[in-house]
């Protein structure tokens, strides 16, 4: 089973691109985020038709997550847990049949937390402290999962073109790393770590000062999978040509494989 996490940076200016890497990477289990749309607007009938079953927690104009699956998905969360009623649209979770055992995917969109010392960080922080609890609620029904999403969190320099550049950035800030650090301990593993632990493997660009161009990228998604799915896990990578298609999102697509056969 293919899972797959990618911040589209707008599906309706990416609906094209979407559904076109639907067809080539044909992902089991998809996790979107920054769409950036309502339900209403997302683009069901051309995701539908390319055999996706569709679910979306949208926000008007920004934020928004999506889980797009080729099998029946029951959805377990559209929030973390101690929500707020109006809090941003940033999670959500379903749970699927395999022969080997349900397996639950949570899709992430965590806060930026920019600028650092304002209450945008301490949101950040806050937020991955909730989602720390969640880990440990999937954890204790030992059970396969996998936390895919947009971290916003530069685990290590190694994952960062320019270290020095981004010091007093909120994804590189010792306060962030801890976090996930933290969530890791828990007894996560980090996909792309597992099978690249010395390589720099970046998985966004930014738009600006000729990013894509000049390789000067970022590690910032990340799929982390319970013990129960790290023992089946075969393959990972990461689809970085989307990033030199036309109009791309400044992030690409990060995908595992999971031997459930």
């Amino acid at each position: 089973m293919k899972v797959a996490t990618w911040n589209v940076n707008s599906v309706r200016k990416r609906t094209g691109n979407l559904v076109a890497w639907l067809a080539r990477a044909k992902p089991d289990v998809v996790v979107l985020q920054e769409i950036k749309a309502q339900e209403a607007q997302f683009p069901r009938l051309e995701v539908e038709a390319a055999g996706y079953k569709v679910e979306i927690v949208g926000q008007k104009g920004f934020n928004g997550v999506a889980l797009l699956s080729l099998h029946p998905v029951e959805i377990t969360a559209r929030t973390l847990p101690d929500a707020e009623a109006d809090e941003p649209a940033r999670y959500i979770e379903g749970r699927i049949t395999t022969p080997k055992g349900p397996l639950t995917v949570g899709g992430i969109y965590l806060p930026n937390g920019n600028p650092v010392g304002t209450e945008k960080f301490a949101y950040k922080i806050a937020w991955m402290d909730r989602l720390n609890q969640r880990a440990k609620n999937l954890l204790a029904r030992e059970e396969m999962f996998v936390l895919g999403g947009d971290y916003n969190v530069c685990p290590t320099e190694m994952d960062v073109f320019d270290p020095k550049a981004f010091a007093g950035d909120a994804l590189c800030q010792p306060q962030s790393r801890a976090a996930l650090r933290t969530l890791l301990n828990l007894g996560l593993t980090d996909a792309v770590r597992a099978f690249h632990l010395d390589t720099p493997c970046y998985t966004f660009w930014d738009y600006q000062a000729g990013a894509w161009a000049k390789g000067n990228g970022l590690r910032i998604d990340h799929l982390l999978l319970s013990p129960q799915a790290a023992d089946r896990l075969t393959a990972v990578g990461i689809d970085k040509a989307e990033r030199g298609l036309p109009e791309p999102s400044d992030h690409v697509p990060v995908w595992c494989e999971l031997d459930l056969a």
